[in-house]
């Protein structure tokens, strides 16, 4: 007997063997139990539950529950509902059992899905990253030590970490900051691996942690949260090309809440990019650790006041493929940044797909190379792609291999390979996922191809 748990917004389901007499509960009774109160660690050490449907059910448990400031479950999201077969239930109802059968073996299962569609943007930030730094609190400080360590030893390691000034403050937000715009620029692990298809600020620092990395507004998200979890302040930073103006805050909330997009280009531009500015002490700290070829970016005091005010608002030149642009950065109401990454990561089905092809991120960004990937349904189809990206790099002199197959063997590819071969891997790794996904949305039948764009710039390195 099982029961099965899926969050309608991001599909992630988990599923538990419970007890036969659990058959009897009431919908109300049988969250509790298996929601809310799970002993999650206890049932995986039982082989009850697995690792991955461990991570998902504390995925949905965070997702379902009002959050205190602390981190603490309090009750259920309202607006939001229990459903079983498209159906609404009651925490009074007693739940179907559904008889299937699974890899030849029969079982039964009481289906749950979790729906929150309607409640909106609802999520307390604070309470959110609390919770998730207090549930793997050693992971993270060992990640924020070992982080400190590469740069620091002896008293000087010792006087960072205690955080007793502005300057210890700003040293660390450096070394994590510097850490982060290290990590890949990359979309691959949304496709290999857990395949998250959007990853929150925690989830990417484990990313990093293993290796990976992320896009940039993951990356900046896994800076707040550590800088979250240590008590620094921070507040987000809207960025774009091309627009010194102040953000259109009104036509922003109006995307959020409506997801009309028609007619809004040029707004969209303001949420293109995402940085974080620090209060330490009454100093202002404009970071900007996303990389892509995105220089980084760490200034403070009259420095950061040159980008952020409007009387001299001075832009960082940006060239993180074929196209050189200037980014500008705008303070912004916190909710707007806010429920943007809310919608990324609940509210945008195929936001996977969006960051590949619609935001143009690929699936891979370094100094020397540009992957992405090519999906197309006939060869009349791929040869007019083929055209398009010529097009555009024949102009900048940028080398472009473009091929029908997912294959890096090609001179772009096999130095790829011989440079970093774990991102090699991940990407030949990414092909079915990526295709299924892309299926789902658009029908089937589609081939995918990969590009590579060779770059051969060196973005500024941190210093």
């Amino acid at each position: 007997m099982f029961v099965q748990m899926t969050d309608a917004l991001t599909d992630r389901t988990s599923a538990i063997r419970i007890e036969p007499e659990d058959v009897r509960l009431t919908v109300g009774a049988l969250v509790d139990k298996h929601l809310r109160y799970c002993p999650v660690d206890t049932l995986v050490a039982q082989q009850r539950m697995s690792a991955s449907s461990a991570q998902s059910l504390l995925a949905l448990q965070d997702a379902s529950y009002v959050l205190t400031d602390a981190g603490r479950l309090t009750h259920p999201i309202p607006n939001s509902s229990i459903l079983q077969y498209d159906k609404p239930l009651g925490a009074s109802d007693t739940p179907r059992v559904a008889r299937i059968v699974a890899d030849g073996v029969p079982i039964e299962v009481i289906a749950l899905t979790f729906d929150r569609g309607p409640a909106g943007y609802a999520r307390n930030w604070a309470g959110f990253h609390r919770r998730r730094w207090d549930r793997n609190r050693p992971f993270f400080e060992d990640f924020v030590n070992d982080t400190v360590s590469q740069t620091h030893r002896g008293s000087k390691h010792d006087e960072i970490l205690a955080l007793g000034s502005r300057e210890a403050s700003t040293e660390l937000v450096r070394c994590l900051a510097k850490r982060i715009w290290r990590a890949d620029f990359e979309s691959y692990s949304r496709f290999t691996g857990n395949k998250l298809r959007y990853k929150t600020g925690d989830e990417t620092v484990f990313s990093v942690a293993e290796g990976r990395g992320g896009i940039c507004s993951e990356k900046v998200q896994a800076l707040k949260f550590l800088t979250d979890g240590l008590g620094l302040e921070s507040s987000y930073v809207l960025s774009g090309p091309g627009i010194p103006e102040p953000p259109p805050e009104d036509a922003l909330r109006q995307i959020l809440d409506t997801f009309d997009y028609s007619f809004s280009k040029r707004h969209m531009r303001y949420w293109q990019h995402v940085a974080l500015l620090y209060d330490l002490d009454g100093v202002e700290l404009l970071v900007d650790a996303t990389n892509g070829n995105i220089p980084f970016l760490f200034v403070e005091g009259a420095e950061a006041s040159e980008y952020l005010d409007y009387s001299q608002k001075k832009p960082l030149p940006v060239r993180m493929a074929e196209v050189s642009e200037q980014f500008y950065y705008h303070r912004a109401d916190q909710s707007l940044v806010e429920d943007l990454y809310y919608a990324m990561e609940n509210l945008v089905p195929e936001i996977d797909l969006v960051q590949v092809f619609d935001n143009e991120l690929g699936l891979y960004i370094d100094e020397s190379v540009f992957v992405t990937p090519v999906v197309y349904e006939s060869e009349d189809e791929f040869e007019s792609l083929k055209q398009q990206y010529a097009t555009a790099c024949e102009p900048e002199g940028l080398p472009l291999e473009i091929r029908p197959s997912w294959s890096l063997d090609s001179p772009l590819g096999r130095d790829l390979r011989r440079r970093t071969p774990s991102v090699a891997d991940a990407i030949e790794d990414s092909r079915d996922h990526l295709l299924e996904r892309y299926d789902y949305f658009e029908g089937a039948g589609h081939q995918a191809g990969l590009v590579l764009i060779g770059l051969g710039k060196n973005p500024k390195p941190p210093v």
